[in-house]
């Protein structure tokens, strides 16, 4: 006896996947950066000193005298020996008057007016360094500076994003199927 046989044969589906990878790029461009120092404002502002020297008591000591003092020296001069000279003219002549007194009077005025007297020797050191006068009067020096601060400007840039998705595509390469076939 026969018994019928079934016979069944399938096939399996194939089903291809396909990928395009995805990208994704991140790019920060750079800050933009301004930066600025201004220059320190600097003032100096200066007196100069001075240094004020009298020469003149120096110069009289050196006999280098300006005419006005020369002229104002020979007058006081002049005064002077004047009175000297009247002075002892008239000393003289009350001596004169008294001649009868037995005194040799005009022998003694005779070497006395006809000689000159004896010059002094004396050592001086000219000039002397005490009689210049000075004055100083100091200068000065002010300094102001006023510090500027840093100017920086800054600009953020936005960063830049490209994505592009993944893609995925299906497809059957091969169908399922089922054959049954009966066989007797």
């Amino acid at each position: 006896m026969n018994i019928p046989q079934l016979q069944i044969t399938t096939t399996r589906g194939v089903l291809g996947l396909r990928t395009t990878q995805g990208t994704q790029e991140i790019e920060q461009p750079r800050a933009i950066l301004s930066q600025q120092q201004p220059a320190a404002i600097l003032e100096i502002s200066t007196t100069s000193p001075e240094l004020s020297l009298d020469t003149t008591e120096v110069r009289a000591d050196l006999d280098l005298k300006s005419v006005f003092k020369r002229t104002e020296e020979f007058a006081e001069l002049g005064i002077q020996e004047g009175m000297e000279g009247i002075a002892r003219r008239a000393e003289q002549g009350r001596e004169l008057m008294n001649i009868g007194n037995g005194n040799n009077v005009i022998k003694q005025q005779a070497i006395e007016n006809g000689s000159r007297p004896m010059k002094s020797l004396g050592i001086k050191f000219v000039p002397n360094p005490l009689k210049l006068q000075m004055s100083i009067q100091p200068g000065t020096l002010d300094i102001n500076f006023e510090l500027q601060k840093p100017i920086n400007e800054v600009t953020i840039q936005k960063p830049v994003y490209r994505y592009t998705p993944s893609k995925l595509t299906a497809q059957m390469e091969q169908w399922a199927s089922i054959q049954i076939d009966v066989k007797w």
